[in-house]
Formats: structure tokens, C-alpha cells, sequence
């Protein structure tokens, strides 16, 4: 695979001076999906001919070709590439006929603009070079397998990728760890999938180049070679949507199953499911292209993909997870799983009652997450953070029902001989089978643990403190009720006078201060409204702990804003029963809580139970968090005095 990459690869010389590194793709792309469709038609050449002559229909057409042929595309050109090459003269004229000779299920040459590239190659005197190169390489599948063309086509991209300093990741995932997610969604209906006559669909709603799907389709064959698969997906870029159109038409599958578009704002598949579904959206990237189309559909709840929250807009992962989720086939038909690759975010950002913590709810509540497993970080090509594969299910096995299974795999990875941009290490095959051993024993372990889904929840309380004041209309107070914007209806200079008569007398009781101060300003002939003596005393107050309590209109006390804090409660404090259910269970765990972990040090403390939420976030690092002891004193004594020696001795080698 790397003699044949490196030899396309090189083709790309013939294009240095006319054109810049980084533009080499929009040539070498589509010449190698040409070559591979012009391979694969021509041992079929003359059959086709046949069939079609005659035969006005193009389903006609098509349907006669792929009875015959298997194939579903075929060209009505009288060329082939190496054919063109015997009218060097008519070349560009010639190759834009056969190109669009192909039957309507070729529309990938337009998502490159086909017709541009032909006519810069020829303007530029490099048509010829470049045409003739590309018949040397034998691109038909007896050749080149399916998998080990995907391969190239991810290497290619990943090499314009790193020319144009471009996101290769945006177009494909490793190899590596398609294989892990394939597999570990498989690995409940391996029996299943063994049966003759088996049955199944696979998605991918960020296709990329396709690498999932044929992975996916590749699995499988090797499972039962007689079982039918049949792959859909959807894809924003056009020339990967491109190129994944060309390797399934290659394969055989449906054209029709691959559509190009925003999976977001616009399903292309909508109100259909699938027996599985894989994906790797994009990281970290902002959905403001979707936002009406989105929020719009999270307005009809729950019979949209996206009512049980939205994400900050900032990051899109999760919309797609809850896409996903709802693409699985439902329970009542057999059942769906979803294998999808993501960062850490989507396990614990937002706090409790945000739209990431809602989504986690929903999944965990409607039982959905099977499994998590965290991947080494540096295993794709355009980042080092840390990833991870989360494993949905609608059908759990009996023994996994309301139970959800983390996987540290993150050491589980065997270096690299030399790097690919940011990729340095790679999931062995040896690898692989450990992770899926651990997943398939589903027992607690150093690199296994198993939990309920209640154990991710938490109730956050808001704990209040009352607010203590003490008065004294010193001048630096006094300044600020002059400088006071929402007292700007008032004559501040006055009332400044007025307050300053008050001297160095201070108090500690709110209601005894603002009786006086009545007296004050009637006698002065000062009139305030009800909410401008709040912000006068709110702002001649400064906070006393020795000050009495400040009590409203109904003699609750006030919370003071600069006191209040927030309390996580997890399901299941103390032994508590692990449930959200308002069946008495939060009010009485809250105030256990409140009395064993606050009040001891806040005698005065209370929860505004009106402000109390529901969250849940999956802490996967802490749960595999292993202590390690500092080195002992002595040792680090020892070679800080090795190191002081050394510097000495170097010092001294200078000074002679």
C-alpha cells in the first residue's frame, strides 16, 4: 500500500510549477477515482456495449448492467483511459466526453469540478503526463481490494491534507480505530450475524471517505460471507462525499444510499433506522450553520432528534450523538447500536440542568450507553487530546440492563516506527482483542469498571446564607450613594447632607437604621420610593458577621449573593437510594446532606430548594484515578545534592 501510494503520490510531480503543493489534490483525487471506476469497467466493456445499444432508458439501462454486471454505474463512451491516449490532440475534448458518459450514478466528478481541472491540465501542457501516468497503475479489484483502496485514498488525503496545512481528520479516522468501533459494536450479534441469510444496515451520518462503512461491510463478510449488508451515510464536504460514493459504487452497494448534505440542519434519511450506526463527528466545532434548523426541531421535544437538549453552540458532538441515538432501529424491530467516536467533553461539560447535562440524563435515564472506552491519546492524525468510542444500545442484554461498563483502553497502544502528523501510536491487533476481552468479560478490573446509571447522577442544591449588615454613614460610604446610578431620580447631594448627620453612630439591626433614617429625611423633607431605601441601605451596609440578620417582609431571612454557594449531591450519598424521583427521597438525602456536610460549619446555612437541579456527568479519569506517592524527602535530598556536585565540578573545570 505505501509503494502504491508513494507511486500516485508521485504522479503529483508532474504537476510541480503550474501548480502549488497544496492544489495537487483537486487533480490526483479525481484521476484516481477515475482510474479505478475506468478498471473496474473493463473487463465488462464489451458486454455493456451490447446491452445498452439500443436502449433509450437509462433505468433500463442500468437495470441490464446490473444484471449481467453486478456493476451499478456503467459508460456509454467508445474510451478508455488508455485509449485517450492514442488522440493525444483530442485528449481534453475526449476526456470530458467520457466523463460525462458515465451514467447518472457518477456525479462525483462535478463535486470537483472536473471539466476546470481538464482544462488547466491541458493549458498548463500537463494533461498528457498526467493521463498516461495514471494508466500505468492496474486499480482493479482483483488488484487493489476495496479496504486497501480506502487505505489509499486516506493516505492521499492526509498527505494534501498536511501539504495545504489542512485538518486530515475532517475527512477520515484511522484505520485502527474504525476497526475498535466496528468491532465493539458487533460484539453483541456476532451469533446473530453468522446466520444464513443475515440481514443488516449500517450508517454513518459524517461518512467522511467512507472508512467506517467498509470497515463495516468488511467485518462482516469475514463473518458470513453470504449475509447482506447494505450501507447508507451522509457527507457535508463535497469531494469526500465524492469519494465515499465512488468506493461504495465500487463495491456494488446502492449509489442512492450515500447523499450529500448538513446531517443536522437537513436528515437526508429521515424517519429511517438502522441495525447499526457509526460515526466521528468533528470536535469542538460550532453548529451556528444549523442553529435555526436545530432549535426549531428541539422545539417539538421529544418527537425530534434533539429534544432532550441542546449543547452550547460552540461544540456539536452531542447533537450528533442524539441524532445517532435516534437512528438506532427501535427495540419493537430488533434493536440498534451505535458505535461513535468523541472527546472528552461530551462526558462531563455543563453543570447540572445545562443542555449537555440533559442529553447525558436522557441517554443514561432511557438506559442507552452500553459502554465507554477511552482510547490513547496521539491515535489520530490531527490531534493528541484524549478520545473516546461510546457504545449505545436499545436492546441490552439482560446482564447489562441498567448497568454501563468503562474501558480505560488508553494504554492499550503499540508505537508507531514513524509518526503520521499527530498520530505516533496505533491499536494493534494484539491491542484490539484485549479491549474487546475486557468488554466482553464485563467485570470490574484494573482497566474494567462496571456501574448503574443512576451512580452518574447529582443533585446541585444552592446553599444560602443570610445577609449581615452593619450601617455607620461614614464619608467613603456616603460617596458611594452620591456616585449610586439607580439613586440617579433622587437629589444625591441632599440626601448625602442628610446622611451625613448621622455622625459616627453605627448599627448592627437593619430595621433600627432605616427607622432613624426615616426620621432623617422627613424632618429634611426627603421623600424615597420603597426600592430606593433598599439600594440606599444596600449600599451603606457593609457585611458584619456580628450583624443581626436581615429578614424580608415576611420575616424569612435575606440570602447575601456574595455568600451563596452550591452543593454536588450524587445519587446514592451515604447510602441513599440512587434515584431522581421526587417521591420524598431528594428532600430527605438533601437535608441528611445539609445536616452531615454544611450546617456543622454554617450553623446558619439553608437550601433554596427552588434552585435545586438534576445533573449528570460520566468522570471517567477520576474513576480510574491510581495514587502515586511523592518520592520520600531523603531521595530528592540526595539528588539535589548529586546535581549541585555536578554543577561544582563543571564550575570549577571553567574557572581552571
Amino acid at each position: 500500500m505505501s509503494k502504491l501510494s508513494s507511486f500516485v503520490w508521485g504522479i503529483a510531480d508532474q504537476l510541480r510549477g503550474p501548480y502549488q503543493q497544496h492544489e495537487y489534490g483537486s487533480v490526483i483525487l479525481p484521476m484516481t477515482i477515475l482510474r479505478r471506476l475506468d478498471a473496474i469497467l473493463e473487463p465488462h466493456r464489451g458486454t455493456i456495449a451490447g446491452l445498452i445499444a439500443g436502449v433509450d432508458s437509462e433505468m433500463r439501462q442500468a437495470s441490464l448492467v446490473r444484471q449481467a454486471t453486478g456493476l451499478r454505474f456503467y459508460n456509454t463512451s467508445k474510451f478508455t483511459l488508455t485509449g485517450l491516449l492514442q488522440d493525444p490532440d483530442g485528449l481534453q475534448a475526449n476526456l470530458v466526453e467520457y466523463v460525462h458518459s458515465f451514467s447518472s450514478a457518477i456525479d462525483v466528478f462535478d463535486r470537483f469540478k472536473f471539466d476546470e481541472v481538464v482544462a488547466k491540465l491541458a493549458e498548463k501542457d500537463r494533461l498528457y503526463l498526467v493521463v498516461e501516468r495514471f494508466t500505468k497503475v492496474d486499480l482493479h479489484p482483483d488488484v487493489i481490494s476495496n479496504s486497501d483502496m480506502g487505505d489509499l485514498f486516506e493516505d492521499l488525503i492526509r498527505r494534501f491534507a498536511e501539504a495545504s496545512n489542512a485538518t486530515a481528520g475532517d475527512h477520515f479516522t484511522p484505520r485502527d480505530a474504525v476497526r475498535l468501533v466496528v468491532d465493539l459494536i458487533f460484539a453483541e450479534d456476532n451469533a446473530a450475524l453468522a446466520e444464513k441469510g443475515a440481514v443488516r444496515t449500517v450508517y454513518d451520518p459524517t461518512a467522511g471517505t467512507g472508512g467506517m462503512l467498509s470497515l463495516a461491510e468488511e467485518h462482516l463478510r469475514e463473518e458470513n460471507p453470504d449475509a447482506r449488508l447494505t450501507l447508507y451515510g451522509q457527507e457535508i464536504n463535497d469531494q469526500s462525499y465524492a469519494i465515499c460514493k465512488s468506493d461504495l459504487l465500487a463495491k456494488g452497494q446502492n449509489p442512492d444510499n450515500i447523499k450529500l448534505g448538513d446531517t443536522l440542519s437537513d436528515d437526508q434519511f429521515p424517519g429511517q433506522t438502522f441495525d447499526y450506526c457509526l460515526a466521528n463527528p468533528p470536535y469542538g466545532v460550532d453548529w451556528k450553520a444549523s442553529e435555526k434548523a436545530v432549535k426549531d426541531e428541539h422545539k417539538r421535544g421529544l418527537a425530534g432528534r434533539f429534544g432532550p437538549g441542546l449543547p452550547g453552540v460552540g461544540d456539536g458532538q452531542m447533537l450528533f450523538l442524539l441524532h445517532l441515538a435516534s437512528k438506532m432501529r427501535p427495540a419493537s424491530q430488533g434493536g440498534g447500536r451505535v458505535g461513535v467516536v468523541m472527546n472528552g467533553s461530551p462526558l462531563f461539560n455543563g453543570g447540572a440542568g445545562s443542555g449537555q447535562s440533559e442529553i447525558r440524563r436522557w441517554l443514561l435515564e432511557k438506559d442507552l450507553v452500553e459502554a465507554i472506552v477511552a482510547l490513547p491519546t496521539d491515535m489520530f492524525f490531527n490531534t493528541g487530546i484524549s478520545t473516546y468510542v461510546w457504545v449505545l444500545d436499545n436492546t441490552k442484554s439482560d446482564e447489562r440492563a441498567g448497568k454501563v461498563q468503562l474501558i480505560d483502553a488508553s494504554g492499550r497502544s503499540s508505537k508507531m516506527r514513524k509518526s503520521l502528523g499527530s498520530k505516533r501510536v496505533k491499536i494493534s491487533d494484539v491491542d484490539r482483542k484485549a479491549i474487546l476481552a475486557d468488554y466482553a468479560a464485563f467485570e470490574a478490573s484494573e482497566t474494567s469498571k462496571i456501574f448503574d446509571t443512576q451512580d452518574f447522577g447529582y443533585w446541585t442544591i444552592t446553599v444560602e446564607r443570610p445577609l449581615r449588615l452593619r450601617f455607620a454613614c461614614t464619608p467613603a460610604r456616603v460617596a458611594l450613594v452620591r456616585d449610586e446610578p439607580k439613586l440617579k431620580g433622587v437629589d444625591r447631594d441632599r440626601l448625602a447632607d442628610v446622611l451625613a448627620t448621622f455622625g459616627d453612630e453605627v448599627y448592627i439591626n437593619r430595621d433600627a437604621f432605616m427607622k432613624d433614617l426615616g426620621k432623617h429625611l422627613g424632618s429634611n423633607g426627603v421623600t424615597l420610593t420603597t426600592p430606593q431605601r433598599r439600594t440606599l441601605w444596600l449600599t451603606i451596609g457593609e457585611r458584619d458577621e456580628n450583624a443581626d440578620e436581615i429578614r424580608d417582609a415576611k420575616g424569612s431571612p435575606e440570602p447575601d449573593p456574595k455568600l451563596r454557594d452550591t452543593e454536588n449531591i450524587p445519587f446514592g450519598w451515604n447510602g441513599t437510594p440512587k434515584t431522581a424521583d421526587a417521591d420524598g427521597t431528594e428532600r430527605a438525602v438533601i437535608d441528611a446532606y445539609m445536616q452531615a456536610e454544611v450546617l456543622p460549619h454554617v450553623p446558619d446555612a439553608w437550601v433554596d430548594r427552588t434552585k435545586t437541579k438534576v445533573g449528570y456527568e460520566i468522570p471517567f479519569t477520576r474513576h480510574f484515578y491510581t495514587y502515586v506517592p511523592p518520592r520520600p524527602l531523603e531521595e530528592i535530598d540526595r539528588n539535589l545534592d548529586a546535581l549541585v556536585g555536578e554543577i561544582l565540578d563543571l564550575l570549577r573545570e571553567v574557572e581552571a
